[in-house]
C-alpha cells in the first residue's frame, strides 16, 4: 500500500546490512509482491508442522500412559 502512494520522483532505498542502497521502483514492487506471496505459504507450512507435532505428541502421551498402566499392573 505504501508503494502505491509513491510516484516516479520519490527515491526508494533498500537496507542491505548497515547500508541503504538506492532501488528501482519496479524492483521494489516486485520484491514486496514476492514476499507477500511467500509469507502465507510459510505460515501454512508452519501451521502444518505444528499440527503434525501435536499429533506426534498426543501419540507419545498415549504410549506413555499405556506404559505407566503396564508398570502399575506389574507391581
Amino acid at each position: 500500500q505504501e508503494l502505491e502512494l509513491l510516484d516516479a520522483t520519490n527515491t526508494i532505498f533498500k537496507l542491505i546490512g548497515p547500508v541503504l542502497v538506492k532501488q528501482d521502483m519496479e524492483e521494489a514492487r516486485a520484491t514486496v509482491s514476492k514476499r507477500l506471496d511467500y509469507i502465507p505459504g510459510e505460515i501454512k507450512r508452519y501451521e502444518q508442522q505444528m499440527q503434525d507435532m501435536e499429533k506426534k505428541s498426543e501419540q507419545q502421551r498415549e504410549v506413555l500412559a499405556r506404559l505407566q498402566q503396564d508398570f502399575q499392573r506389574a507391581q
